[in-house]
């Protein structure tokens, strides 16, 4: 109200002012530059603006075709576990209060990207049959001052009137890359819009209660929890961190098949040996992979997903889409020679373990070889160390053995090596004994980390002299048909071995 007569009397005078024959042209600048910055601040400050900020779910203006589901999501058992115990908190309201249990405040789910962290999030909001509301930490920061609390204060109050609209007593508020928001203070010095806006975040926390008409459950999601502030972390805020990791064999074929479900699967498409190939997939890389093959079938003409697509698929997974560039003959040469080294390699290391070897290129690998481990390793012992370090070698030594010298193709190898060698000293698997690795001189380090990989070295070289045979066959394999599995890599280490 007061708005429209303010303008109304701001304009009546500059018309008063022009009609004595002053000059209005400063003051009518100084309105114009007045008005941009008041629209600006009235934009941004209710969190709402031009384009809607938090994701309103389950009561909101924004509708879910279908409901996420606990069961939509794969490879996180021990997650999922831990996180519905946390909501029963909130589902079984009259056992808690029997018992005098205090509800969790808050909940943090920490792991890599891509593991489903905003899955299980809404999942949360479905199972407890809560309004969710999302946000992201980066949307919470501004250049204006006071606009981060602001909003804070208007995610939990929105959250509460969407609840009150759908006739529920309950909300899930979910803050994707909370690090942003929650921050350790006093690292920002120059900007202290970081700390008050944790300051009000921390505020609104405190003020949950049980007494509150709509029950108010605070999810975040980091991959950086050791960024967070410890007052953020204390019981009474973020009660639990549930951890949300990488799935192991069993999780990405749970994944596998909860992706490929509905889907014109080919019969000879093995999901266990997929499963096993892709160590370290997260679950939207498994997705992704499905997504890619699928597409592959389409470009194929295919009627239906063959394991060729699949295998196809991991590989632009893991490293991009196949390059136009096509590197000269004597390069293809010294690529195919370095790759089959590789696979021999990893073949004497551990028997069946090469899926596939090519040297097409892709992302910024000159070629690849994959590997297929049996199962998911976590633990290392000296000698799985040491044969790592052969495998990561092989490359350089099989260009030297055949070629004479090595390549600049042969550093992420090297490199590779050095940080395995590096991994043994820390953990006293050395000559060195029991040390710890930040404390010893970068001499004692250098010599060795050089001593480690130099015996590795010379075991290798004698291993690929004699059967340098088996490495110019696979390299002239590769040379002429860019791919081969790792079967055939076997096949010939077996007509040696058998001779």
């Amino acid at each position: 109200m007061f708005l429209p007569i303010g303008i109304g009397s701001g304009l009546a005078l500059l018309v008063f002012l022009a009609f004595k024959g002053f000059d209005i042209t400063p003051l009518v600048l100084l309105a114009t530059a007045a008005g941009i910055i008041f629209m600006l601040v009235k934009r941004d400050l209710p969190g709402l603006g031009a384009r809607k900020r938090f994701d309103l779910v389950g009561g909101g203006s924004k509708k879910v075709a279908k409901p996420i589901t606990f069961d939509d999501i794969g490879g996180q058992e021990a997650a999922k576990l831990e996180f519905l115990e946390a909501l029963d908190f909130i589902k079984n309201e009259d056992k808690v209060k029997a018992l005098g249990i205090r509800p969790l405040k808050g909940i943090l789910l920490a792991g890599p990207p891509g593991t489903g962290k905003t899955l299980l999030a809404k999942a949360g909001a479905n199972y407890t049959s809560s309004v969710f509301v999302s946000a992201s930490g980066s949307e919470f920061i501004e250049m204006y001052a006071g606009v981060g609390a602001q909003r804070v204060r208007k995610l939990f109050k929105d959250a509460k009137e969407a609840a009150r609209k759908a006739n529920k007593t309950s909300a899930v508020i979910f803050i994707d890359e909370i690090e942003v928001l929650g921050g350790k203070r006093g690292l920002n010095i120059n900007h202290h819009e970081y700390d008050q806006t944790l300051n009000q975040l921390l505020v609104e926390m405190d003020g949950i209660s049980t007494d509150d008409d709509i029950r108010i459950l605070v999810l975040g999601a980091t991959n950086r929890p050791d960024l967070l502030d410890d007052a953020l972390m204390r019981p009474g805020r973020f009660d639990r961190v549930v951890k949300v990791d990488l799935p192991d064999k069993e999780g990405r074929l749970h994944i596998l098949q909860i992706h490929t479900a509905g889907k014109p699967i080919d019969p000879e498409v093995s999901l266990e040996a997929i499963s096993r190939e892709t160590f370290g997939f997260s679950g939207a890389h498994l997705e992704s992979l499905v997504n890619e093959a699928a597409i592959l079938a389409m470009r194929d003409g295919s009627r239906t997903i063959k394991m060729s697509h699949f295998r196809e698929a991991v590989d632009k997974v893991m490293l991009g889409e196949k390059l136009d560039r096509r590197p000269s003959k004597a390069e293809r040469r010294r690529i195919a020679i370095h790759e089959a080294g590789h696979a021999i390699a990893s073949e004497l290391a551990n028997s069946g373990s090469v899926s596939s070897v090519t040297i097409t290129s892709r992302g910024k690998a000159l070629g690849y070889m994959r590997q297929a481990p049996q199962d998911d390793q976590y633990l290392y012992t000296a000698e799985d160390l040491q044969k790592q370090i052969r495998v990561a070698l092989a490359g350089a030594v099989a260009e030297e053995l055949i070629l004479g010298n090595r390549s600049t193709g042969c550093q992420n190898d090297l490199e590779q090596a050095v940080r395995l060698a590096k991994q043994m000293i820390a953990s006293g698997m050395s000559e060195l004994g029991t040390v710890i690795l930040s404390d010893l001189p970068e001499s004692v380090v250098y010599r060795t980390v050089q001593k480690i990989v130099r015996e590795q070295e010379t075991a290798l070289r004698e291993d690929l002299v004699a059967l340098k045979d088996v490495l110019l066959a696979a390299a002239d394999d590769l040379v002429e048909q860019e791919k081969i599995s790792g079967e055939v890599i076997r096949e010939k280490l077996a007509t040696v071995r058998a001779a």
